[in-house]
């Protein structure tokens, strides 16, 4: 099997009998061993959560971002090989000042995403190159003040979203938003953010320190929680979790 696919996944450009682009599937594993990042869509906010891994001691830790500003806007957070989300989002912010120069109005989420996606496909059908080994959220709100999430990966397609994952156990955490999420509990901005804390914790062992959150509000700029503030929603999520557990074993008493 090994023998047989490695005719196959030596150029970008071929197709494996069974209609397979390797090259492509290699670049998606490369998010899969990415750190995780999730992304929630509420009434009237977005919450984007990363999963932070530990650094070294003398390194400057805030010159490792996984989320990013696009615009006044749009944020991004992203999964995979940094050195490639480094490039898009150059491209990605050069796209949208080139979009209020031309049209005198912001770029919309969707249109963004587009954009990033189109420029991730022309890179998995030209000799010489190889994909971007990175999947993106894109979060933000358009000009009619509704909040919109979406999600490009290496293949080069974009899709929108309520909540998703993707990264390292996206898959868990996707099951997670998929029994959590209803329109009551991301109601409010404490819900949303509640919610993205709740997701992360799935995979994320050591509390708020490894953990970056971010939040923008509809006409409001983009701002992150400090690690105090996360470590003051963990608090409030395991007394809940306590006090549901000390429900169930009083229920079952009676």
């Amino acid at each position: 099997m090994a023998d047989g696919a490695s005719k196959y996944d030596r150029a970008i450009t071929v197709f494996s009998p069974d209609g397979h682009l390797f090259q492509v599937e290699y670049a998606q594993e490369a998010v899969v061993k990415g750190s995780t990042a999730i992304g929630v869509r509420g009434r009237d906010v977005v919450v984007l959560g990363v999963e932070k891994k530990s650094i070294a001691k003398l390194q400057e830790e805030r010159t490792i971002r996984k989320i990013c500003s696009l615009d006044d806007h749009i944020v991004m957070a992203f999964a995979g090989l940094t050195a490639d989300a480094r490039v898009l989002i150059n491209r990605a912010r050069i796209e949208c000042q080139s979009h209020r120069l031309t049209f005198e109005d912001p770029v919309s989420v969707e249109h963004i995403s587009r954009y990033i996606a189109s420029y991730k496909q022309k890179y998995t059908q030209s000799n010489g190159r190889r994909p971007f080994g990175i999947s993106i959220l894109l979060a933000g709100f358009d000009q009619d003040g509704s909040p919109h999430i979406f999600q490009t990966d290496p293949a080069g397609t974009h899709l929108e979203w309520k909540a998703n994952a993707i990264g390292r156990g996206f898959k868990t955490v996707r099951e997670f938003l998929e029994k959590n999420y209803t329109e009551t509990e991301v109601a409010t901005k404490e819900g949303c953010i509640s919610l993205a804390v709740k997701s992360l914790l799935e995979v994320v062992q050591s509390g708020g320190k490894s953990m970056e959150i971010g939040i923008m509000e509809r006409g409001m700029p983009y701002k992150t929680l400090t690690p105090e503030e996360i470590e003051g929603y963990i608090i409030k999520i395991e007394k809940e979790r306590e006090e549901e557990i000390e429900r169930k074993k009083q229920q079952k008493r009676s």
